[in-house]
């Protein structure tokens, strides 16, 4: 028997979430068609984990002291985001160039508003993060989809086709840097092709890196502000929320060093009267601290594990194949050649398994064959994922 201290992350533990508001659980019968009574979500990308006794202590002080006013002074706020940046990731972050906002969906609706008009279009290399797309359309821009290229089991960026597919009305690249729902980790030589496209198309990069600090082990993430002569064109979107499962408290950063596109945004953010919550700043600052860091080296390794059970056993699938995944805890899973329509295999998944994913064509041009399962979950639960998958796919072996 493993025996645990309470500094020692725990994520075997199955923890009961059905009836807590939650939207992975309670949602998904009404999303998916996959009750919650024997269902396993593997849809909304969130954790089933707790997070750092450190994250959980800040709220319990702060429930205990019991005012909830405004939140003033947030220098240990900024300082710790400065910190983890540097410590993280080698990237030295200015306090005074962080923006906080309403999470990362609502700091690209901010960005979208900032720094397009009307009808201008924003390219995205897809498939991607499908609430991307929601935010564009609603404020009225056009989606301009780039599909990715296939080098085996890695996407990759075929810039020759970009340049070809832009008019001039293109305004914005919104980058996925870890790539959702494709998991790749990219390279300084991407990420320096992605700034010359840019350049090349006078684009203005928002670069969502949510997902920056869920690397497997062995994969380096390198930061878009790390490429020598993004600064004028980039904004930086980082978050605590995916890293530390906090997605309910929707607090994100918006990091802009360049000053023109810094005024711009602060001038959106003024107009809309905006400003996160005191829970948020609370919870960010005691994520981003020694403790969290070794929380997440310990996540990651078990996610690895995690990862490692989940493809053996779908790869074995024949004619399924589950894209090696380098970042994120999202496995992007491809049907295309087991020969069955898009409606068989969902039909298989969701009744048959009895499991709720995210389905592949949401995430836009690229995703019509694949389906997304969330890996962040207990590993008795995914080893059972496996199993259901196997058995709902069993006249293929």
């Amino acid at each position: 028997m493993t025996m645990t201290t309470p500094n020692t992350p725990d994520f075997d533990t199955l923890i009961e979430r059905r009836g807590t508001h939650s939207a992975k659980w309670d949602k998904m019968e009404d999303f998916c068609g996959v009750s919650s009574d024997d269902g396993i979500p593997m849809w909304v990308a969130d954790m089933d984990f707790r997070p750092p006794q450190s994250v959980l202590a800040s709220v319990r002080d702060y429930a205990d002291h019991g005012i909830f006013g405004y939140f003033g002074d947030d220098s240990a706020y900024l300082d710790a985001i400065c910190w983890w940046m540097q410590t993280r990731h080698g990237w030295s972050v200015d306090a005074g160039h962080i923006f906080s906002t309403h999470g990362l969906v609502n700091g690209t609706g901010m960005c979208v508003e900032a720094f397009t008009n009307p009808g201008d279009g924003v390219v995205m290399f897809t498939p991607i993060y499908h609430a991307f797309f929601r935010v564009i359309r609603a404020a009225g821009r056009q989606v301009v989809e780039c599909p990715m290229a296939r080098d085996g089991d890695h996407y990759t960026l075929d810039f020759d086709a970009y340049d070809a597919m832009m008019t001039g009305n293109e305004k914005m690249l919104v980058l996925c840097s870890p790539h959702n729902p494709g998991g790749r980790v990219w390279t300084r030589e991407e990420l320096t092709g992605v700034l010359h496209f840019a350049k090349r198309h006078d684009l203005i990069i928002v670069s969502d890196e949510i997902h920056h600090d869920l690397v497997m082990p062995g994969e380096k993430h390198i930061p878009m502000a790390l490429i020598d002569g993004a600064a004028d064109r980039l904004v930086m979107m980082t978050a605590a929320t995916k890293t530390f499962n906090l997605a309910g408290m929707h607090t994100g950063n918006v990091i802009i060093s360049d000053p023109d596109l810094r005024r711009r945004f602060d001038a959106k953010m003024s107009a809309l009267g905006l400003s996160p919550n005191a829970f948020g700043k609370h919870m960010v600052t005691a994520a981003y601290t020694p403790e969290g860091a070794a929380w997440v080296d310990a996540l990651m390794e078990y996610i690895d594990g995690n990862r490692r059970i989940f493809d053996e056993g779908i790869n074995a699938i024949p004619g399924v194949r589950s894209m090696p995944l380098q970042g994120t805890y999202l496995a992007w899973v491809d049907f295309t050649d087991t020969g069955m329509d898009t409606t068989e295999v969902q039909r298989r998944i969701l009744k048959d398994a009895r499991i709720a994913v995210n389905q592949g064509d949401s995430f836009g041009a690229g995703g019509e064959s694949f389906q997304r399962f969330n890996l962040a979950t207990p590993r008795a639960r995914v080893e059972e994922a496996v199993a259901r998958m196997k058995d709902a796919f069993a006249d293929l072996q």
